[in-house]
């Protein structure tokens, strides 16, 4: 199981699968408590430029394999792995979810084709 110990590590596990997609790609990382992915799920593909996403599918992978917490990460189409609002108010919404679930969101990357945006490095949410 590849293990996560920052960002670059999902940036890597999945800079390949993201990076030459033409719409949004939603997933999620449901994590051990050693760090460890239990799988990568995929939740929404989106247009260019959106993805819709509720917690319930973002959760449901996180709960059916028993996670400790989870990742979120999307790409952005056109390579500028910037955050916009929607991909800030996404964020929110699913740390409060997953406050209430008891599985937090400890990251949410934004894959660009060069580069990412961590969220919880940027001490962001």
């Amino acid at each position: 199981r590849p293990h996560i110990r920052e960002a670059a590590d999902v940036y890597e596990l999945l800079r390949s699968r993201l990076c030459a997609e033409k719409r949004e790609h939603f997933l999620v990382l449901p994590l051990t408590s050693k760090n460890e992915v239990l799988m990568v799920a995929d939740v929404s593909v989106g247009t260019l430029t959106n993805t819709l996403v509720h917690p319930r599918e973002v959760f449901e992978p996180a709960i059916r394999c028993g996670a400790a917490h989870i990742i979120l990460a999307h790409n952005h189409p056109s390579g500028d792995p910037a955050p916009s609002d929607a991909d800030r108010e996404i964020t929110r919404t699913m740390r409060a979810a997953g406050a209430v679930l008891g599985i937090p969101v400890t990251d949410h990357i934004v894959i660009g084709r060069m580069d990412f945006f961590s969220f919880a490095e940027e001490g962001e949410g």
